[in-house]
This record gives C-alpha cells, sequence and structure tokens, in this order.
C-alpha cells in the first residue's frame, strides 16, 4: 500500500500527454446510396483480424429495405486464397457521417460490444476516396472506388488522419500508388 501512494501521486503530478491534435469528427453529410458499392482499401492500421491479407481487399457496401447496409469484405490471403466475412453497418442517429458495425452473428446483435465504430472522417465530394476511422484513433482505412491511388492524393489523405491525432507509423499499404501525372 505503501508503493502505490508515491505512484498515484506521480500519476497525478505527472500525466501522460495528450494528443496535440483535433478531435476526430464525422463528415457531416453521407449519402449512403452514394457510398454504397464497391471500395478498395489502399492502406489501413493494423488490425488482427487483417493479418492474413496479403492484397486485394475490399469492401463492398449494400443499403438494405430494413434502413441498414450489408458489408461484404474480401481480400487475398499470402497463399494466394481469398478470405471473406460478411456483416451489417446501421446509421448512427442524429451523424450521418458515422455507421456501427458488426461481424457477429444476427443472434448476437444485441450485445453492445459486438458493434463497432465505423465513421467517414473525411470523403470526396464525388464519393471517390474515403477515410474512415473510430473516435478511439484504434482503426483506419483509406479507401478508393480504383484499386490504386495517386501517391499525392495518399499524403494528403494521410496528412488529415495524422492532424486528427492518429499515429501512422505502423499504417499499411495494401494498394499500389501512382505518381501523379506531371503538369502540362
Amino acid at each position: 500500500m505503501r508503493a502505490l501512494i508515491p505512484l498515484l501521486l506521480c500519476l497525478a503530478l505527472f500525466p501522460a500527454p495528450a494528443r496535440a491534435a483535433g478531435p476526430v469528427a464525422s463528415v457531416p453529410e453521407l449519402d449512403l446510396s452514394r457510398y454504397a458499392g464497391l471500395w478498395y482499401e489502399i492502406a489501413h492500421l493494423p488490425l488482427s483480424f487483417q493479418r492474413r491479407c496479403a492484397g486485394d481487399i475490399t469492401a463492398q457496401y449494400a443499403l438494405r429495405s430494413d434502413g441498414t447496409i450489408s458489408v461484404h469484405n474480401a481480400c487475398r490471403t499470402h497463399d494466394g486464397n481469398r478470405i471473406e466475412v460478411d456483416g451489417v453497418a446501421r446509421p448512427v442517429p442524429g451523424h450521418p457521417g458515422r455507421l456501427r458495425v458488426r461481424f457477429a452473428p444476427d443472434w448476437l446483435a444485441w450485445v453492445p460490444f459486438v458493434w463497432a465504430d465505423y465513421w467517414v472522417i473525411a470523403l470526396d465530394p464525388d464519393y471517390q476516396w474515403a477515410v474512415v476511422g473510430d473516435p478511439d484513433r484504434d482503426y483506419l482505412w483509406i479507401l478508393s472506388r480504383e484499386p490504386a491511388m495517386d501517391r499525392t492524393l495518399f499524403e494528403q489523405l494521410r496528412g488529415r488522419a495524422e492532424a486528427m491525432g492518429y499515429d501512422l507509423a505502423p499504417l499499411v499499404l495494401a494498394a499500389p500508388l501512382r505518381e501523379p501525372l506531371p503538369e502540362p
């Protein structure tokens, strides 16, 4: 007990440094009918459930009649096989750019911890690219409608995420980056 008091005093006097960044904010508007369709993953923060993915990572979203969104994720593994998983997402009322997604079976849908935050934090006005994250900065995906992305655009999106406090040192590049076209 005596050792605990100095430790608590140190924690109170020297708290962990806060992230020097703005808050994670979702986009103020998201048209789910335009967001639906096929997206290619360009990059992501490492996650245990994606550790077997080597490339060709896609997410397919489709609107359902009950107001939810079907989610179909797929990737190519290191040995050339494909992994596919289906889930469902639901909009967060009052927050157009926020969804909650789950890949657990329907019979577990009532359990709160099977749902994860899925916030669209940056979005192209023409819905050609998106950056998706969560408020705790644990997840991040850079998505594109095309299987490759312009390097300059990628760096701009990376900068936006870093400005929100994401640590992108471990970012995994999942698709090729194209060099920008030369100026005419």
